[in-house]
């Protein structure tokens, strides 16, 4: 294709900031336009008056009144629970997966479900704008074929792992496998689909994560050879996917019984290779900038400062830990360690799959935190949670994740008008007179009120996705 320029209202995280300055990377674009070129790289982003002659002949796509945001990146997804979502458990996280997401999942058994299923999962992303997915994956193979199928089919970006679980209660026994039989296919789909559509992982749509489903659903054994695992394909830039301190009820909470099952200081060590009594070292770790792990709502200081010291990013997901009510994820804290944030709906724990859905949960969860711990998140951190996080997360920053000039040319086509509650609150709710936090106001507005009906265009590598 040759080169298209793309009108409307820009807004993107420029350079490479941290989310605590990102209100200074925020680049607002009224007039906008986008230039994408026939490799779908990003050859322009900036006035429209200032469009560089050599493009005033490139065909023009005019989303205007219309906003250009980068893809949205969902950082932890559950392709097996794909109908899943608001599923009634009378209960919090064991309940709900005994009695909602055992079942559910068990059903992709049957390949004649599994493959609708994989079909609904892309349509779902397409249209609320999700261009890139770290996605837990299901726990049998032909499910996960089919998912990495129809995900190359529609030119999505995926990483997935088939969910890995060698232990747990008898409602999840259709999910489990012996050990060694975990450790295979997890070999044999690191094999078969990372980096399948291009055959380099700097290029490839398609990666592969290796995704225990969490600490208790896996033993010892089975963390040190996932560790050996990961340790002979790590140099092929596989990715590390779990879930981490999710959950603390007391009693039966998975934080608790995680450390007393495994005897160990903290959750986190399960992953880092001290998984023996007294957080001795038993194998590798499999922390690391590929490593993403869900969550960890109820973290200790020490396990923070080891995921930011590792360059390990935290999936966050505020709309499932309301519906399952596992906590609340501590905002500042959590940025003060300095660890990479990003955003993710955790469909079906949660249930959207709009990440804008999610950063605003994220707004109000941390404005309601007790006392000196409750804050205002800017826009602009709403943002960078929902697309240069969430790229940084799956360490792609370099190819995706804002407009700068030169990156692949992932991004989403808002359009107010489809949402007329939208429309009304961008043209005529309050606004400063000052010029920055008038910014501000227009982008909060348009995170907070943006629904599925609002996303008119999904692009990744400049490509349109239908």
């Amino acid at each position: 294709m040759a080169s298209r320029i793309h009108l409307g209202h820009i807004f993107h995280l420029a350079d490479a900031p941290l989310v605590t300055h990102a209100a200074k990377a925020l680049v607002s674009i009224s007039e906008g336009a986008l230039i994408v070129g026939d490799d779908g790289l990003i050859q322009f982003c900036g006035e429209a008056a200032d469009v560089p002659w050599r493009f005033q002949s490139a065909t023009v796509s005019d989303h205007r009144p219309g906003f250009l945001l980068p893809g949205f990146v969902d950082t932890h997804v559950h392709f097996p629970q794909t109908y899943a979502g608001a599923a009634y458990g009378g209960g919090q996280l064991p309940e709900w997966l005994t009695r909602c997401v055992y079942p559910a999942e068990a059903r992709f058994a049957d390949p004649a479900f599994a493959q609708p299923a994989a079909v609904e999962f892309c349509d779902r992303r397409i249209a609320t704008g999700t261009t890139a997915a770290m996605v837990f994956g299901s726990a049998f193979p032909h499910a996960q074929d089919a998912l990495f199928t129809e995900t190359q089919r529609r030119g999505l970006r995926l990483v997935s792992g088939r969910g890995i679980q060698t232990a747990g209660p008898t409602a999840a026994a259709p999910l489990m496998t012996s050990e060694q039989d975990a450790i295979r296919l997890a070999r044999e789909e690191i094999d078969k689909w990372h980096a399948a559509d291009t055959g380099r992982v700097s290029t490839a749509l398609l990666h592969v994560a290796v995704a225990p489903r969490y600490s208790l659903a896996v033993t010892p054994s089975t963390l040190k050879r996932l560790g050996d695992l990961y340790d002979s394909v790590r140099d092929r830039g596989v990715y590390f996917h779990s879930h981490l301190n999710e959950n603390n009820r007391p009693g039966t909470g998975e934080v608790a019984a995680t450390k007393q099952a495994y005897q160990v200081d903290s959750y986190l060590d399960t992953y880092d290779g001290k998984f023996l009594p007294g957080s001795a070292v038993g194998g590798s770790s499999m922390l690391g900038r590929r490593s993403i792990l869900a969550h960890a709502v109820h973290c200790q200081d020490s396990e923070l400062e080891r995921m930011a010291e590792t360059g390990t990013s935290i999936s966050h997901c505020p709309i499932s830990q309301q519906f399952l009510g596992s906590g609340t994820m501590p905002w500042l804290r959590t940025v003060e360690s300095g660890v990479n944030i990003a955003a993710g709906t955790d469909f079906g724990g949660g249930d959207e799959w709009l990440i804008p859905q999610v950063v605003a949960a994220a707004y109000k969860v941390h404005i309601s935190e007790p006392g000196t711990a409750g804050v205002c998140m800017h826009p602009a951190e709403m943002l960078f949670i929902a697309t240069l996080g969430g790229a940084r997360a799956l360490d792609m920053e370099d190819r995706f994740g804002n407009f700068d000039v030169g990156k692949e040319a992932d991004f989403v086509v808002v359009d107010p008008r489809r949402t007329p509650a939208l429309n009304a609150a961008l043209n005529h709710g309050v606004r400063s007179d000052d010029a920055e936090i008038a910014r501000d106001q227009t982008l909060f507005g348009l995170l907070m009120g943006i629904r599925e009906t609002s996303i008119a265009e999904t692009y990744v590598q400049g490509r349109r996705l239908g």
